[in-house]
């Protein structure tokens, strides 16, 4: 499980993501700031979830693909509120896209495991 490129790449933008958002002001912390880091968390949570509850992998990646989903929305309002700097977003972006395809993948592959 955490040698699968899909939760490599999260952990990589994991590391990414948390000196970001220490740099963000002090009145963004309580919301964006918090938000962005549980997100992140949480869809990492929620992927563990899915590689260890077999039973229930379609539902635990439909809800990580809801959460990236988030997650790509709260980057896009901290670069346009100017306290993600466009170069930092551009990374964190294709690091998004990169784990966007995996799950993509992984959720192909579940559902090609149900039908079967």
């Amino acid at each position: 499980m955490s040698e699968s490129p899909l939760f490599v790449k999260t952990y990589d933008f994991l590391l990414y993501l948390f000196p970001l958002t220490a740099k963000f002001p002090r009145s963004l912390r309580a919301s964006l700031t918090s938000r962005l880091e549980i997100g992140a968390l949480a869809f990492h949570e929620t992927l563990v979830r899915a590689a260890l509850r077999k039973g229930q992998t379609a539902t635990h990646l439909e809800e990580a693909d809801v959460t990236l989903s988030l997650l790509r929305l709260q980057l896009r309002l901290a670069r346009d509120l100017r306290v993600l700097p466009t170069g930092s977003y551009a990374h964190a972006s294709k690091l998004l896209d990169e784990i966007g395809r995996l799950l993509g993948t992984w959720k192909k592959q579940s559902v090609r495991g149900q039908a079967q």
